[in-house]
């Protein structure tokens, strides 16, 4: 894979190059809301709180806005272009920093390429279906492959246009259904708010499992900070793209899972999930939707799923391409990653990234192993555990961030919320680890592997960054500080 070479070597991102609504779009396409929806949406239901599914969420929510309070408060006295690395450099250090950048590789590859195996066999299962063609679905990947590295190589803004575009489509489809329940009163026993936010059907049932679907649909409003470097007045910008994905996030998802439980009626709808995951759990979404809107709806739902893990894939590779473009900049991979091309965008970490993707799909390939059992579903929820640990390494740096420097007054926002958020951080990772394997679909044996294999390969990419480091005859980075004014 050939990268176009500037005209004058630089390693400059394409400065205020995006605002609130360009990050907002990048952080919701990270998210993927009709993947998350049609996904997880029965497991969620069958396997964990049944009615009280849409509480979960809302309780996520609110656990990942207190995070959120200490995240956005350091963003404005520490330079977040480096991501969660950048942050937990700041607390814990330039050790503990190169750990916390090669966590945020393992999450955020493996998620995304989870993501496409998922969109490998539903585009494959969609040409089949509408074209009578077979494609294999590696070779939809291999040429999904090569138009996200395009996308990567342009400004930023070109990648902010195209995930509005998707994004606001599956929005779109989720909406008009929720608006067909309510207004045609499709709900066959009403609606009932209790039924699925009060605390009895919150906690009802396994409430655990939905609490792990909730987590792992909601992945990606972190990367805000990733974009500072090429936001707008980012110490406004940040955090208030953060607040709002956040928040529109959590309610959306509750609120489409709420209608969809009306839909079915709060006593039926546990049962008519685990009626889907015998055959395509999918369908405890799309049915509805084809009953209320028409068939012609479910299609295209079905089309804009494609969309949807696109622009997932795209917001992904955006961020991996950033942290890998960080990393060499602070000497802890090969400075060769740093460099930008005439768009300024990190083109050489594009490509690296984008054979990275190639490598595992050919492993799975070759295995032939099926990219929805085994590369979706073992590597997503890799991919949330990961996530969550590195929730908790920044939430300590944070209180340790501003026990170290005076320099905000505020004890809810630099001590009470970060703490809070680690307690409950490690209680979401207790609850991931306990039912990885639900999560996964994976074996015992598999759940292990995949499980110890984070700090694994964690250690061995902090020993090759701390060999570039004292390769280039670096000293410790020193963290940029800026009191507000």
């Amino acid at each position: 894979m050939s990268v176009a070479e500037p005209t004058r070597s630089t390693t400059a991102l394409r400065k205020d190059a995006v605002g609130v609504v360009g990050i907002l779009f990048f952080v919701l396409s990270a998210q993927a809301p009709l993947t998350g929806i049609v996904g997880a949406a029965a497991l969620a239901v069958a396997l964990g709180n049944g009615a009280g599914a849409p509480g979960a969420y809302l309780v996520v929510g609110l656990v990942i806005i207190l995070f959120a309070v200490g995240f956005t408060t350091i963003t404005r006295y520490v330079d977040s272009v480096g991501g969660f690395s950048a942050l937990i450099r700041a607390g814990l250090g330039v050790s503990m920093a190169r750990a916390g950048s090669w966590l945020a590789l393992i999450t955020y590859n493996t998620i995304q390429a989870a993501m496409y195996g998922l969109f490998g066999a539903t585009a494959s299962g969609l040409i089949s279906r509408y074209l009578h063609v077979d494609v294999a679905w590696w070779a939809i990947v291999l040429a999904t492959v090569a138009l996200v590295y395009a996308f990567g190589c342009r400004n930023i803004e070109v990648g902010a246009r195209v995930m509005a575009v998707l994004v606001s489509a599956e929005v779109a489809i989720l909406l008009a259904f929720a608006i067909g329940v309510i207004v045609r009163g499709s709900a066959p026993h009403g609606f009932d708010l209790a039924a699925s936010f009060g605390p009895q059907a919150i906690t009802a049932g396994a409430p655990g499992i939905a609490v792990l679907f909730a987590i792992a649909s909601m992945f990606g409003f972190e990367s805000t900070a990733i974009y500072a470097g090429e936001a707008r007045e980012p110490q406004r910008t940040v955090p208030r793209a953060t607040y709002l994905s956040v928040s529109l996030i959590a309610v959306f998802f509750a609120f489409i899972m709420w209608v969809l439980i009306s839909y079915y009626g709060a006593s039926g709808a546990q049962g008519a999930a685990l009626d889907t995951l015998a055959t395509d759990p999918g369908n405890f979404v799309l049915v509805p939707i084809s009953s209320v809107l028409g068939g012609w709806a479910a299609d295209l739902t079905s089309v804009l799923l494609c969309t949807s893990l696109l622009a997932g894939l795209l917001a992904f590779h955006n961020i991996v391409n950033r942290y890998l473009h960080s990393m060499a900049e602070h000497d802890e991979l090969p400075r060769q990653l740093s460099r930008t091309n005439r768009h300024q965008a990190p083109a050489v970490a594009a490509a690296v990234q984008s054979l990275t993707v190639v490598l595992v799909m050919a492993w799975f390939m070759i295995g032939d192993k099926n990219p929805v059992a085994t590369l979706f579903g073992w590597l997503s929820g890799t991919a949330v555990a990961a996530l969550v640990v590195l929730y908790v390494l920044v939430s300590v740096s944070i209180i340790r961030y501003f026990r170290a420097h005076r320099v905000h007054s505020n004890a809810w926002s630099t001590v009470a919320a970060p703490a809070a958020s680690v307690v409950l951080m490690l209680g979401e990772l207790f609850i991931i680890v306990r039912n990885f394997q639900t999560l996964t679909g994976g074996s015992a044996t598999t759940c292990d592997v995949l499980l110890w294999s984070v700090p694994a390969v964690t250690l061995l990419g902090w020993l090759v960054s701390t060999a570039f480091r004292r390769r280039a005859g670096a000293g410790a980075v020193e963290v940029a500080v800026e009191t507000a004014a």
